[in-house]
Order: structure tokens, then sequence, then C-alpha cells
């Protein structure tokens, strides 16, 4: 069969009822296979997200292409061993992870410009983004973590936000906390930030140390977020509660209000502890999950409960999805997946100058983690192997344990 012609085609130019292919590998798009038949808006939307300036257009017919995706799916079928095969699985689970991921982001953009023209649209739609963050969550008996993200090294409010609420809603869980408590958390998690809404791009986008003033009116977004919400009626106080003191601290260094230990709830100190951590992944900090956590393990001790700290480390595991390391056989990978066994996580792996990429299980392969390293340490070729210069957040992962 002769391939289907292709050309170039701007982002501006999708349609709905176009088969197109994507310029991407398939670890940086959540789609299940490159060529995508575009039925919904949310599908080109998606794409536009995925900061690619153009793809390739194979159809605009997807009548005409029918019997191509069935031939394929069959010969994929049919190399497809009878037994389990846990990389094509764990390939697919991490699609599905950024699938959702983008997913969630997109709704909680829709969400927020919501929340002054119709609040009680943007609540109803706030609720069912919950349920879905909760069925994801609860979907396998273990979850673990994905890394997930954007093609941008600055991560949005909104990326923001999600990815909050799936490290907040991984502690809740792992504390046995009641559903409506992780409804709550996640909600809360979703809001935490819509207050930044309400800064000027130039005090929020700011590259470099703020101003005092820039530093106090940025600290008021607590407050703007909270006169959003409250503003609607429709927000549980928990949840209020959860977007007002995000950044109290249990010394009593935090703000808006300085509350100490005893006075903030332990659904709030969650998320106040995934923010902490999220934010120097987002912000100006530091780039690795690593050396975060370990910063967060032993400088913010006082700021957060040690249990809720040791949680969150059992959770990450010793190196974080987004990790750069560098094996035992002296190949480099960034961590993509939590695992069981948090010494050889599942990683994207290349050698020293950024050939022979692939998805690798250490713990089959009876390779291990020698350190984690810094940007500055790779080729210039291991840097766009292993896109290190990608924005990091996390998602629960469907694959079965």
């Amino acid at each position: 069969m002769a391939k289907a012609e292709q050309r170039k085609l701007l982002l501006s130019e999708l349609q709905l009822g176009m088969r197109v292919k994507l310029p991407l590998s398939w670890t940086n798009h959540p789609f299940l296979f490159n060529r995508v038949d575009i039925s919904s808006a949310a599908q080109i939307e998606m794409i536009r997200g995925l900061g690619v300036p153009y793809v390739f257009l194979i159809s605009e017919d997807l009548g005409d292409v029918q019997t191509l995706d069935e031939e394929e799916d069959i010969e994929e079928v049919a190399k497809a061993p009878p037994e389990r095969d846990l990389k094509a699985d764990t390939r697919r689970a991490m699609r599905l992870s950024q699938k959702r991921f983008l997913e969630d982001v997109n709704q909680c953009r829709n969400v927020f410009s919501k929340i002054v023209s119709d609040p009680e649209g943007a609540y109803r739609l706030s609720a069912a983004l919950v349920e879905d963050l909760l069925g994801h969550l609860q979907e396998v008996e273990k979850p673990f973590l994905t890394l997930v993200g954007m093609d941008e090294k600055d991560v949005s409010v909104t990326q923001h936000g999600v990815s909050v609420a799936v490290l907040a809603m991984m502690i809740g869980h792992a504390l046995d906390l009641t559903p409506r408590e992780l409804r709550d958390i996640a909600l809360g998690s979703l809001f935490h930030d819509i207050g930044k809404l309400k800064v000027p791009d130039i005090i929020r986008r700011k590259r470099g140390a703020l101003t005092a003033h820039e530093a106090n009116y940025l600290q008021m977004h607590p407050n703007f977020g909270y006169d959003m919400l409250n503003r609607s009626g429709l927000f549980p106080k928990e949840v209020l509660h959860i977007v007002l003191h995000h950044h109290e601290f249990i010394d009593g260094s935090g703000f808006p209000d300085g509350l100490t230990g005893h006075k903030i709830p332990i659904i709030t100190q969650i998320v106040s502890l995934a923010n902490d951590y999220d934010q120097q992944l987002s912000g100006q900090q530091t780039s690795s999950p690593q050396v975060a956590l370990g910063y967060l393990f032993k400088n913010r001790s006082s700021k957060h409960a040690e249990s809720l700290i040791a949680v969150l480390v059992k959770i990450l595991g010793i190196y974080p999805p987004g990790t750069i390391v560098k094996l035992s056989d002296d190949s480099v990978a960034k961590v993509i997946m939590t695992t069981k066994d948090v010494s050889q996580p599942q990683v994207w792996a290349c050698k020293e100058d950024g050939s022979e990429a692939s998805l690798r299980f250490l713990s089959d392969e009876g390779v291990t983690v020698q350190k984690a390293i810094k940007a500055e340490e790779l080729t210039e070729g291991a840097i766009r192997t292993l896109q290190v210069d990608k924005g990091i957040s996390f998602y629960f992962s469907s694959l079965q344990a």
C-alpha cells in the first residue's frame, strides 16, 4: 500500500476531520500513536499545547484511511506476545498519564476562566475534575508517580495546581484520609494559586529577586484567591482554608496570618508541603527533584511536620521522577516513574553522547543508579535526548504493580 501523501500543516489550520502525524517521539505527546484522527476541539487544543510549530497532514477524509488503521492495529496485535509485555504496558501508562495531565490542565484553565463570570459553572467543572483525579488515584491498589509536563520550562499556575493536587492526594492516600478529605485536598490544590492571576505579570514572571514592594504584593495572592472563591458562596470552608493558608508553616513563619502547627488543619498542612516541594521545581530555586527533596528533608523540618515529609520522601523515592542520573553501565538517564524498588526506577536512558535512547527497567537488567548528576555534567546530545530543559510535573500512574 502506498504511503499517504504528507505535507506540513500549521497548527492554526487544524480542523475537525483531519488525520495528522505529530513530529514528536512517543514520549513527548499524550496520544496512543503519532497519527491522530481529529474528532474533537479538545484534541486540537491538546496538539496546540504540545509546543510544535506544525504537524504533517495525512488526510482530510478519515474514511479514506480506515483500512490503514485496521491493518496497523492488526499488525501491532500480531506482534504483541501473549504474555504481559511490561515495556508496552509502561509506555501505555506513561502516555495515559500525560494525556490525563494535559486534559486536567486544560480543564483547570477552563474553570479559572469562568470563576468570575460563571462561578456555578466553574464549581461544577472543578467538582468533576476532582472526581477524575480521585478516580485516577484509586485506579490501582498501589499508585505510583509518573513524570509529565508540557514542552516548556516555565510551569503555569494551572500545571502547578494539578501537580500539587497529585502530590498532596498521594500523601493523603498514604495516610488513609477519607474520600471527602481527599476531595477537599484536590479542590484546594487546584485553586491554591488562583489569586496569582490578580498579580501583575511583571511581578509574577520576574526573573531574579523581587523588591520589598513586589514581594509584599505577591504575598497577597492567597488573600486574592480566597476572596475570589468566597464571594461565590459555593466552596467548602476546608477548601477556602487551603487557598488562604497554603503558605503557612507549623513554626509560624508563613503568611498571611503566621499560623502555628496546631491551628493548621492536616489537609492544609499536606497541601502546604506539596506546594513547597513542587514550587522549587516550577520556580527558580532548583530544577532537580532529588536536590529539592533533599533540601526539603534537611532544611525545612521546622516548617512542616516531619511525619509528612517522611511520607513525601517515601512516595517520591530516592530518585524522584525527573531526576537525571548516572547508571552503573555508564549510561545517563532521566527517571520517569517510581517503582516498588526505589533504588531501581524506570528510566529513559541514553549513551553519554545522547545516542541509543531507550526505555529501561533497571530491576530487570541488574543495573543500578550510581548517583544523581547535574545538567551541566551532560553533553549537548544527552541534554537534547533527555529533554533536561522541560518543566517537571507529576501525575498518577495507571500501571498495575
